[in-house]
């Protein structure tokens, strides 16, 4: 109780106000309730649940219960399992996505190459042999650093492997070839599954399945424009998409799909691969898995050992029960 009080006071006085406001204003247009009234409520959530701004956004908090809230999984709380759990001399398999598709070669279903180990030549025959590539900051999270860059449009390589060098965008990826079904979903990226496991020992719990896409940039992460919907046991969107901003989509934008309902291809081989992926690091137990579709096989894009959280938005479904009992659960905390 000592702490949480401690932390009321420092997310207090340490709060965004900006993005406080920003998002108290839109909660208060869509509900009718007082727009202090929400900020005070942020505020409140933060330190008696645990409960990030966003996250309060997401889970549609205002609307909830008590009884309610107190259900739902959150971004420190799930921060808090991955620094108790995760044994931190090997999560640099998982920190630096160089050392990630190395480690896990054998799942990723494309080339990839180091640019600190790379000559200018040896950059320019891997780029112009696929064509089009992806360039990854190799410590970054939520998509940060990653671009899609063309062959034709780098002119001089010398100077193509500076800036990338420059850039901390060491890692040069070939792009994963999508299943048909995935493409037609949204051709603007590659689209994936969050699969968040927990492995105790003898056995990989899915602890949430979770289809991403993409609306128009090249990448499907929720931070930079992507949506999510959950997924049920046999990988079926369970219901509309929903953005960073809240808005929801049942009907892809881009590709007049209907989301509820999507079946993911392949997906009986998705949790064989996450159920022989998870094994390999068990010094790391807890882990949110993205997984790309190829044309034959799922493949790993990579894992993340302090992953986000996903769960369904109450407004949109209807449910009002969040993910932290089956957590706690299998977790044991």
């Amino acid at each position: 109780m000592w702490r949480r009080i401690k932390y009321f006071f420092w997310r207090a006085s340490n709060v965004d106000t900006t993005n406080l406001f920003r998002i108290a204003r839109k909660l208060s247009a869509s509900s009718g309730k007082p727009m202090l009234w929400i900020a005070a409520d942020m505020i409140w959530s933060a330190a008696a649940h645990e409960t990030g701004f966003t996250d309060y956004q997401d889970w549609d908090f205002h609307l909830l219960k008590h009884r309610e809230r107190i259900t739902y999984m959150t971004h420190p709380k799930s921060n808090h399992i991955a620094q108790l759990v995760n044994q931190k001399p090997f999560r640099h398999f998982f920190a630096d996505k160089s050392e990630f598709v190395q480690k896990f070669a054998a799942y990723t279903g494309r080339e990839s190459l180091d640019v600190r180990a790379a000559t200018s030549a040896e950059l320019e025959s891997f780029v112009r042999r696929h064509g089009s590539v992806i360039v990854k900051v190799t410590d970054s999270d939520g998509g940060q650093g990653i671009e899609r860059r063309e062959a034709a449009d780098i002119p001089d390589f010398d100077a193509f492997r500076s800036e990338l060098l420059a850039h901390r965008q060491f890692l040069v990826e070939q792009i994963i070839p999508q299943h048909p079904a995935m493409t037609a979903l949204n051709p603007s990226s590659v689209n994936s599954l969050r699969i968040i496991t927990y492995f105790d020992g003898t056995e990989v719990h899915v602890l949430a399945r979770v289809l991403k896409m993409g609306n128009g940039g090249v990448i499907d992460n929720f931070a930079h424009g992507g949506m999510y919907t959950m997924l049920d046991e046999s990988g079926v969107a369970l219901h509309a998409a929903f953005d960073i901003e809240g808005d929801a989509y049942e009907i892809h934008p881009l590709s007049g799909i209907r989301i509820p309902g999507f079946q993911v291809p392949l997906y009986r081989e998705v949790l064989a691969l996450v159920d022989e992926v998870a094994r390999i690091v068990p010094e790391i137990p807890y882990v949110g898995w993205d997984i790309a579709i190829s044309p034959d096989r799922p493949v790993v894009i990579e894992g993340n050992y302090n992953t986000g959280v996903f769960q369904a938005k109450p407004s949109l479904t209807g449910t009002r029960t969040g993910l932290l009992p089956l957590y706690s659960e299998v977790i044991g905390f």
